[in-house]
């Protein structure tokens, strides 16, 4: 479901009337329910160690470096060189003393600080991104912004979990007359997502939920 259907969605769900084009979307509820979408959109994908996030980068270390820019935009879940998984340490100035751990890696602002090697090493990164959906070349940005831009939410989750997210958060008010239904659905979605997005049977994210 892309973004378009989504906001057509939630003004359905509140009994507003619905638009037949994107660019029709120019009341100021529109542009709330636009704006608490990509909220939604990215509490919920920021939330956890979502499968649907996980992304591979590798790159190469050249010989007696120690710094590098940090090529990872979102969070790290590995480092592997030469078949060795590295451990982050936050300690970077133990780095700087040469004093660091064996195996670890760690992070100076904008830099990864990594062991020295006397060889190019390749550095095999697995990780989360920071973005959250995809456009329709495919390509992957943090935001929500045009009609068909999609959700990395999959499918079979994201309506009821964005839809009625988005509804709740605009009513802000426990005594509407939908709103325990919208906050049940939305729990629903999360709970599902949770037990059924997982490959291991023996884990799966968890989500910690706030009364809007």
């Amino acid at each position: 479901m892309n973004y378009f259907e989504l906001v057509n969605k939630c003004l359905v769900e509140l009994n507003y009337k619905q638009v037949n084009a994107f660019s029709e979307l120019t009341k100021n509820d529109h542009k709330k329910i636009k704006n608490i979408l990509n909220v939604i959109n990215t509490e919920v994908c920021n939330s956890e160690n979502w499968n649907f996030r996980l992304r591979k980068k590798e790159i190469t270390l050249s010989a007696n470096t120690t710094e590098i820019e940090n090529p990872i935009d979102g969070r790290i879940a590995s480092l592997v060189i030469d078949g060795h998984v590295y451990k982050y340490f936050d300690k970077p100035e133990l780095y700087i003393m040469e004093k660091a751990p064996a195996n670890t890696y760690s992070r100076f602002n904008d830099k990864l600080l990594v062991p020295e090697f006397d060889k190019d090493k390749q550095l095999n990164i697995i990780y989360y991104t920071a973005n959250t959906c995809t456009n329709s070349e495919g390509e992957e940005q943090k935001n929500l912004k045009n009609e068909s831009d999609k959700s990395f939410i999959p499918d079979a989750f994201a309506e009821p979990i964005l839809v009625y997210g988005t509804c709740m958060r605009l009513k802000s008010n426990p005594q509407h007359v939908k709103f325990s239904y919208w906050l049940s659905m939305y729990n629903n979605a999360l709970s599902n997502m949770r037990s059924r997005i997982s490959i291991d049977a023996n884990y799966a994210p968890a989500v910690k939920m706030h009364r809007c």
